[in-house]
């Protein structure tokens, strides 16, 4: 659909190749962080226009969420086929495989969105590959939903995600984009035994990387089915329930120990003493070194 010439400006995309023609346009960058040894960029910003057409390829693959917002028409075809005519709403999932020619045209637009940014080298063991997914526009996906929220809300407060943490989100997004509808219904529980077992296996291994691979192979379930029912029954995702293992175990060292909170923060698997530090404040309220204070004073005071 041609739109205006009038007073339309001609962009090139921030990634890839091609333009945006827009009239009226206005966007800032909200929050954008290049992680992962440069393999995920997170795009977090707000684009508004009264109307725009685009014409894109871009070499990596991405998923795109709309958190506010919205567009009073939305068209978007690849390969001269219509993919998708509508509007974009809050909560809207989107994705392009690498290399796949989208063009769209938009009509009063005003978005807020979180962009995830794939390099097609990145994969992890049992994910599909995201090359040979279909593109798709506007769908919806609670699981994607919650962990680009919280991505973009972590960075916003000025938190930069680990490695790990990453790897169990860009894995189950690569899941959830690829999963199947007999994958999608399927039931199942895991049980007090197996979340005992789990904990123990995160324990052995608490000063290493730990994947969320790893953990579904313990559980014999597919990785994003694990994860589902992971959360349902702790409350947690898997790698929030490592964390929280993680200041549990710093607790302990803290109350027993004298060791320093440098080597702590190495031995219970953290990448630095301040992101260490950083973590156990979020989760308990107060600092390693405060909470080792209190808990001594608490000791004088009963002995």
């Amino acid at each position: 659909m041609p739109m205006h010439q009038a007073k339309s400006l001609l962009l090139e995309p921030q990634i890839g190749g091609g333009y945006v023609r827009a009239r009226n346009a206005k966007g800032s960058a909200l929050q954008s962080a290049t992680l992962f040894d440069g393999l995920v960029t997170v795009d977090h910003r707000r684009w508004a226009c009264h109307e725009a057409e685009l014409s894109w390829t871009a070499p990596q693959h991405v998923v795109i969420l709309t958190e506010r917002g919205a567009t009073a028409k939305t068209h978007i075809r690849s390969s001269s086929t219509l993919s998708y005519q509508g509007r974009d709403r809050p909560g809207a999932i989107s994705f392009v495989p690498a290399g796949v020619e989208r063009r769209g045209y938009f009509l009063d637009a005003d978005l807020i969105y979180t962009a995830l940014w794939i390099d097609p080298s990145l994969t992890f063991p049992g994910c599909p590959r995201l090359a040979e997914l279909p593109m798709r526009i506007n769908g919806g996906d609670t699981v994607i939903h919650s962990l680009l929220c919280a991505l973009s809300t972590e960075m916003a407060i000025g938190y930069t995600p680990e490695t790990s943490y990453l790897e169990h989100l860009v894995a189950l997004v690569g899941l959830r984009m690829g999963r199947t509808e007999a994958e999608e219904t399927g039931r199942g529980r895991l049980g007090r035994p197996l979340l005992r077992r789990l904990a123990d296996y995160i324990d052995t291994r608490i000063e290493g990387s730990i994947s969320l691979t790893a953990l579904a192979r313990i559980a014999e379930m597919p990785v994003d089915t694990f994860a589902r029912h992971f959360k349902a029954e702790t409350g947690m995702a898997p790698y929030t329930f490592v964390i929280r293992r993680r200041v549990h175990c710093a607790e302990n060292l803290l109350r027993n120990s004298t060791m320093p909170i440098a080597s702590m923060a190495l031995e219970l698997g953290f990448s630095s003493q301040s992101h260490f530090t950083s973590t156990f404040k979020r989760i308990t309220g107060t600092t390693p070194n405060a909470y080792r204070q209190q808990t001594s004073r608490i000791l004088t005071t009963c002995s």
